[in-house]
């Protein structure tokens, strides 16, 4: 999931598995006794003192930051064995006005997070931003943070079946084939890279500053890091805003993936009737049905032959990859109809200069530039089992087709998690009351709204706002709206969670 840009497919794929009995398992409601911190064998983790120098990022040395490495454990249960780096960027408070810490998460999983704050930090009120060290982080395994390198050809773990069952039998062959590069490559490491282990970082983290809470940002799978957190953690989380909340019932890249595949159907609806209305423009139909027929049509032709386009090469894998990027924000619908619109004339055989974000985007999936995510795997793969049989698969990608053309294949696909080693932990089951901040939009294609109300019913002291009908993924700091702002800054700022939970309008 997390969503800029410039990052192409990276930070665009947002938070991608059933929820496991809670008897007797770690992670079930209540404190963790077994949380592993401030510990005597941690105790050097929870002490140690940062060096502090320039971040050496424009985006960040512009800010005032400043950046330092922080070093944790592989194994919580091994304190004494190999350690690990994770790299946190800090832009500090005013030590007058000073609240406390916040940290955060800007999803993927995956996603490099260091100058995430920075964005953030924008969208709140001058008061808010002075009550915070606001934290930016590369959890571990991702960016500066020891990362993950399973030297992948493409640059991600997901993509769309395709139009057929030998399209299909290419995918199986391909998610195989990243999993066992992986398994090559960081088979030593890879039972670490987990959410858990995220969260116990983040308490390093914690004690390192000497606060007894922290608050936290996080949109995307950060929400589920964040709920992760709060179970884990209940006694030291203070003001958390999860915005575009996953479903922790159903993380994973099984029922997170399915989710988005009628999300993401009606966005393309939406994507559709603009484009419709700008017909003179992009020539795809004058209606939502003929724009779809000429994308349906688009996908079975690239499945015929694949579109050449400068130097990629574009199949019915990929196509749905490149609308399911440009469809997570309304401010992204002209953007994607040029991207299509160049595709369409690659395919009649016209010359097509490739731009700046459709390259970013294809150098990153087809060439794993600047280079693969193969850490977003490692985490969800970590986190929790997939079902192993490709026909569980396929039968599901059969039976979305009709209600799902274009994202039935790619939310129901096969991943490399299919053929994954076993998470080392049980998957953390989020019941508490710990207070927090739910962030919604209803249309939201990445983290399917029925998740961020399963979310809420899971956080039980929690409320929810509501942004109704835009079909945006992350709010607070990438999409303008005062109700929704004034709700988030309103509960950084004096710790009051609304009365009730509020509906919010586009402005």
């Amino acid at each position: 999931m997390t969503v800029k840009r410039t990052r192409g497919l990276t930070a665009a794929l947002a938070g991608i598995t059933g929820l496991v009995a809670c008897a007797g398992l770690v992670g079930c409601a209540g404190p963790e006794a077994n949380a592993n911190t401030e510990t005597p064998a941690l105790e050097r983790f929870y002490s140690q003192q940062l060096d502090w120098k320039a971040c050496g990022e424009p985006k960040l040395d512009e800010a005032g930051a400043q950046c330092a490495d922080v070093t944790v454990p592989l194994d919580y249960a091994e304190p004494q064995g190999p350690t690990l780096t994770v790299a946190i960027s800090r832009i500090a408070a005013d030590p007058a006005r000073k609240h406390g810490v916040m940290l955060s998460n800007s999803g993927g999983p995956g996603g490099a997070g260091l100058d995430f704050m920075v964005d953030v930090g924008k969208a709140m009120t001058p008061d808010v931003r002075a009550r915070y060290d606001l934290i930016g982080m590369d959890p571990r395994g991702v960016g500066r943070s020891s990362p993950v390198d399973c030297h992948w050809p493409r640059g991600i773990g997901l993509h769309s079946a395709g139009v057929d069952a030998t399209s299909f039998a290419e995918s199986v062959a391909m998610q195989g084939d990243l999993a066992a590069r992986c398994a090559t490559t960081e088979a030593a490491r890879l039972p670490y890279i987990t959410t858990r282990n995220t969260a116990r970082d983040m308490d390093v983290i914690r004690g390192i500053f000497g606060v007894d809470r922290i608050s936290y940002y996080g949109t995307s799978y950060g929400t589920y890091l964040g709920a992760v957190y709060t179970q884990m953690f209940p006694e030291r989380s203070d003001r958390f805003v999860l915005d575009s909340a996953a479903d922790p019932d159903q993380y994973g890249v099984v029922g997170m993936m399915q989710a988005m595949g009628p999300a993401n159907e009606a966005a393309l609806d939406l994507w559709a009737d603009w484009v419709a209305a700008r017909d003179g423009e992009y020539h795809f139909g004058s209606t939502r049905a003929q724009v779809r027929d000429t994308v349906h049509g688009l996908i079975r032709r690239a499945a015929d032959k694949p579109i050449r386009l400068g130097e990629y090469e574009i199949d019915d894998h990929w196509l749905p990859m490149v609308l399911f990027v440009g469809l997570d924000s309304p401010d992204q619908y002209e953007m994607l109809a040029g991207q299509v619109r160049k595709i369409a004339d690659a395919a009649d055989g016209k010359p097509v200069e490739v731009d700046e974000t459709l390259d970013a985007t294809l150098g990153f999936a087809l060439r794993a530039r600047p280079r693969d995510n193969s850490s977003q795997m490692a985490i969800m793969c970590g986190d929790v089992a997939a079902p192993r049989d490709p026909q569980f698969y396929w039968r599901n990608i059969e039976a979305a087709r009709a209600d799902q053309p274009v994202f039935g294949a790619l939310a129901n696909n096969i991943t490399p998690c299919a053929f994954w080693a076993p998470p080392a932990e049980p998957l953390t089951v989020v019941r508490n009351s710990v207070p927090a901040l739910i962030v919604q939009s209803t249309g939201d294609t990445r983290t399917a709204y029925q998740g961020a109300v399963a979310m809420h019913n899971d956080l039980s002291a929690s409320r929810m706002v509501t942004l109704e009908d835009v079909a945006i993924h992350w709010i607070f700091g990438r999409y303008q709206n005062s109700c929704v702002y004034s709700a988030v800054n309103t509960y950084f700022r004096d710790g009051t969670l609304p009365a009730t939970d509020i509906t919010c309008q586009a402005d």
